[in-house]
């Protein structure tokens, strides 16, 4: 007679301390939302970075979460829980989204908040605004090279501005969405001047080679995005003296996910941004942010256990997102 294997028990959420100040009643709430989505979280990191080095990220990770979550505004709790009792509430048919430029539709930010009962005359219940995240002077691929997550473009105006209009849009029942490119940063990005000054923990936030032996064993399997302007995947930097993975344009350097570092880096932006107001994220080339020799680079199964990892988090701080 043989036995069935036995699973191993599952592994429990560790202890997390939330700062202090924060009242019982969110205590409880947000302890019962990391016994609910810790398995996915566990999971998700498990399968991108292994089993031995889940438990620990997934602890600081919760750390992260447990700060956001205290810093969450009340009106954003209050979402926060009409959302969880309607969690369908962005497949419902009356749901009709608008798309626009800020710049070409109300001039800046503060406009837009001008020109809300004209979306709400329309039947608007969610606009999503084109990129508007600071990005690199010049060429910038539409926005979508940015310099900095946690700053507007200028001429659009600030975080607080931004802030202030998805308040405005809750008040008026609407939402605000935004996107988010995870695949690369641009040049000019903090993490990428800090690796060209030879910081070597944000060198490993990219993908650097001294010669062009690993890029050309990569290039035989790899489509290019860009071909007839930016040509193959990969540029040789002369502050790094090496070839850094570009896979749109010389100008946005691919970050390197397999560094966990840049996973939180990433956790810690989309909690930013869900603490401002923004109701959704537009993952924006999410497909090819995990490299593997021999493939096309898009679509691996890591792609798929990270963004388990950035929903498992978000449900944890602000599952209104």
């Amino acid at each position: 007679r043989v036995s069935a294997p036995v699973s191993p028990p599952p592994v429990p959420p560790p202890p997390t301390s939330l700062p202090a100040g924060t009242g019982p009643e969110r205590e409880v709430m947000f302890r019962a939302r990391v016994a609910r989505w810790w398995p996915d979280l566990l999971g998700g990191l498990t399968a991108a970075y292994g089993a031995d080095r889940a438990a620990d990220l997934g602890a600081d990770l919760l750390d992260l979460a447990a700060d956001a979550y205290a810093a969450r505004p009340d009106r954003l709790h209050v979402r926060d829980l009409e959302r969880m009792l309607r969690p369908d509430w962005l497949q419902d048919p009356s749901m009709i989204g608008y798309a626009a430029y800020t710049e070409r539709f109300a001039g800046d930010l503060r406009g837009v908040v001008e020109h809300l009962p004209y979306l709400d005359e329309l039947g608007v219940r969610y606009l999503h605004l084109m990129p508007l995240l600071r990005p690199r002077d010049g060429d910038s691929d539409g926005g979508y090279a940015v310099a900095d997550y946690r700053s507007v473009r200028p001429d659009l105006g600030t975080m607080d501005d931004l802030e202030h209009l998805a308040a405005r849009l809750h008040d008026s029942g609407m939402s605000l969405v935004l996107d988010l490119v995870l695949n690369h940063v641009a040049r000019e990005h903090e993490w990428a001047v800090r690796a060209r000054a030879g910081d070597p923990a944000y060198r490993e936030y990219f993908h650097v080679f001294p010669d062009r032996e690993v890029p050309d064993a990569y290039e035989r399997t790899l489509p290019e995005v860009f071909p007839d302007f930016a040509p193959g995947n990969f540029t040789w930097d002369d502050d790094l003296e090496g070839w850094v993975w570009t896979t749109f344009n010389e100008f946005q350097w691919d970050v390197n996910w397999s560094n966990p570092a840049v996973l939180r880096e990433y956790a810690s932006i989309i909690l930013d941004l869900a603490n401002r107001g923004v109701d959704v994220l537009r993952l924006d080339a999410i497909a090819f942010l995990w490299k593997r020799l021999g493939s096309d680079c898009q679509g691996e199964p890591e792609v798929h256990a990270l963004t388990q990892v950035l929903r498992a988090v978000t449900r944890i701080v602000c599952p209104a997102v």
